[in-house]
């Protein structure tokens, strides 16, 4: 089978996401994928938006919205939205591909990682919240119609612990914490965002290994306030969009890359001196409380964020 037979696949179920999309099929795109690139919409994403997709990806194929219409589950994770992400299973029905690697339209890939398809089914990193649980964002399959209406048949009767997709698939594919290590993709195919601030130490260590970053969370990138955009760099001649920012816990940080090319106003600004040596002093937990760290404007920055 050749390489024509594998594509990467990722989903865009409401408008929003198609911007984060772009940016996935742009990424690998950016960085020589020999594969297919596919995005799977539903029918509530406007015709306009459909063509331009089609400038992006090789295929934009219309499937049917799921909807786990689970609230109990889903208020456990505090995001109702996510219930629409049963969608995902439509892609075991691309059977026209022998094997494909699926992303979330939150992630962004860093390097080429055509490797993936090196790996079998179902392969994905662990999950930081429950590392005995894979994280769906970044998963290898194999396409199966048969598989597809067994994901069908376990939804309807089993359902999702979690409401959404991620509790779907761990429950189908019980077995992969223990069953084969090689299903076990590195943490560096699904960087989560939220591995910046729970352990800062393995960040800076590994942190540079980075494949596929995942912008877990309700706020995205793309949907950022512009008070929340700190600096645009420019990293290796690619056009990154780095942000700082703070949420409910005063020293609750998280880092954001994204690309910035077609999808933020303005060009590139460089990183300037200061404001390296500012981050560098915050990462090693010297703050300037009596200044520019003082409380009175950490507070400032968060209002400004929560509004």
């Amino acid at each position: 089978l050749g390489q024509d037979t594998e594509a990467f696949v990722t989903l865009a179920t409401t408008e929003s996401y198609c911007i984060g999309a772009k940016v996935v099929g742009k990424s690998l795109r950016r960085h020589g994928t020999t594969r297919d690139i596919v995005i799977l919409v539903t029918p509530n994403i406007s015709q306009r938006t459909r063509l331009a997709l089609q400038s992006i990806f090789d295929k934009v194929i219309l499937v049917d919205l799921m909807d786990s219409k689970d609230p109990d589950h889903l208020a456990l994770t505090g995001r109702p939205e996510l219930g629409i992400t049963f969608t995902k299973i439509r892609c075991w029905t691309l059977t026209q591909y022998s094997k494909c690697v699926f992303l979330d339209a939150d992630t962004l890939v860093l390097c080429n990682v055509d490797e993936l398809f090196e790996r079998d089914e179902l392969s994905a990193a662990s999950d930081p919240g429950w590392p005995d649980c894979f994280n769906s964002g970044v998963f290898v399959f194999n396409p199966s119609l048969q598989t597809h209406a067994m994901l069908m048949d376990h939804a309807i009767k089993q359902g999702s612990f979690d409401g959404g997709d991620q509790g779907l698939l761990n429950s189908f594919f019980s077995n992969w914490s223990v069953e084969d290590i090689r299903k076990h993709l590195p943490f560096i195919y699904n960087l989560t965002v939220s591995s910046v601030y729970t352990y800062l130490p393995a960040f800076k260590h590994f942190g540079h290994e980075a494949k596929i970053v995942h912008f877990l969370g309700a706020v995205k990138p793309w949907n950022l306030p512009k008070e929340g955009i700190l600096q645009l760099a420019s990293v290796d001649n690619t056009h990154y969009l780095a942000i700082l920012s703070f949420s409910e816990s005063l020293f609750y940080r998280c880092v954001y890359v994204f690309i910035i090319e077609g999808y933020l106003p303005g060009g590139h600004l460089p990183f300037e001196k200061e404001q390296m040596e500012h981050r560098r002093r915050w990462e090693m937990g010297e703050m300037d409380y009596m200044g520019r760290d003082a409380f009175q404007n950490i507070q400032k920055m968060l209002d400004r964020f929560l509004d």
